[in-house]
């Protein structure tokens, strides 16, 4: 049972870290040095999966942004 809630809490989390490890594994397979990117990667995953649990919507608020650009350039003012 322990499993299943952990999953349920931070399905997300682990998902993203998951898919983090991966990607940097393969990076490694094609080069070594750049654990920095690994870390990249890694982190990426932890917060993109972190928001996904916490479901705090999306990491670039569009409807946000367009509304602030329309208003900073409209054609007639």
């Amino acid at each position: 049972m322990m499993w299943i809630e952990l999953w349920r809490n931070y399905g997300g989390r682990i998902a993203g870290v998951t898919v983090g490890i991966i990607l940097g594994i393969l990076y490694f397979i094609v080069g070594f040095w750049d654990m920095l990117f690994f870390a990249l990667l890694l982190w990426i995953g932890y917060t993109i999966g972190k928001m996904k649990d916490e479901q705090s919507g999306p990491i670039i608020p569009w409807h946000r942004l367009t509304e602030w650009l329309m208003q900073r350039w409209r054609p007639f003012k």
